[in-house]
């Protein structure tokens, strides 16, 4: 069963509910997410000093309409209404990977093994798994590193730099965009041609037959270049 909506400020609204409304300590308390006698100390001023009230009304949370009903009905008990606007969720920026001091020295080895093991993965995908950085990555691959004499390669799972699930579901995810790339280009290869084949000379053209030659001075000119004539024949 779904835990009732409470109010953003629960003290800061009963107090409100307590000096502005005819409600009973146990409708309040129960709109709040308070107890009863926590209520009533706010109304005796035991609980709650020097908190300004916060009026549900005004901030959508309750209508005038809910409290009078209620006010009217000792075992009616209130909701939080309908919020007017939508808010629009809220993609909370995924912070960078923490990793223990006592760990920062092994994540060149962490790298080099995923290099050595794993070369379709790009800079950015061991970035979220290990947490380093492009430049130490990039001076690893030039084996240009301060240390770089001192680096092996070591599984990051055996060093405690990520599970061997992130690391599974990693590779696998680099691997499915490795194959869709390929897809990609394949495709393209399939539809174009390639440049020397764009750009070579056209076949030459089927040569045509001679034409005959005109009938000399006093001989006859054959009909149709000299076919017989079918109506002739007839």
């Amino acid at each position: 069963m779904a835990e009732p909506q409470r109010p953003l400020m629960p003290k800061a609204t009963a107090v409100w509910l307590v000096d502005n409304t005819a409600l009973t300590f146990e409708q309040i308390a129960d709109f709040c997410g308070l107890h009863p006698l926590e209520v009533k100390g706010i109304a005796d001023e035991d609980v709650a000093k020097g908190i300004k009230g916060q009026d549900p009304v005004s901030s959508g949370q309750l209508t005038r309409e809910q409290i009078e009903e209620a006010e009217k009905n000792p075992k009616a008990r209130l909701k939080m209404a309908v919020p007017k606007h939508k808010m629009p969720n809220v993609r909370l920026k995924r912070a960078p990977r923490y990793t223990p001091v006592s760990k920062r020295q092994d994540k060149p080895d962490a790298v080099y093994w995923i290099i050595r093991n794993h070369p379709e993965f790009a800079d950015s995908d061991i970035i979220k798994l290990i947490g380093t950085t492009k430049a130490t990555i990039q001076k690893i691959r030039e084996r240009s590193h301060w240390n770089a004499t001192n680096i092996k390669a070591v599984d990051p799972v055996t060093l405690g730099l990520c599970s061997q699930l992130e690391l599974d579901l990693a590779v696998s995810r680099v691997s499915a965009k490795h194959e869709r790339a390929l897809k990609r280009a394949s495709r393209k290869g399939a539809t174009l041609k390639p440049v020397s084949e764009s750009l070579a000379p056209a076949a030459p053209l089927t040569e045509l037959p001679p034409r005959p030659e005109a009938p000399s001075e006093g001989a006859p000119a054959p009909d149709n270049y000299g076919l017989s004539s079918e109506l002739e024949q007839d």
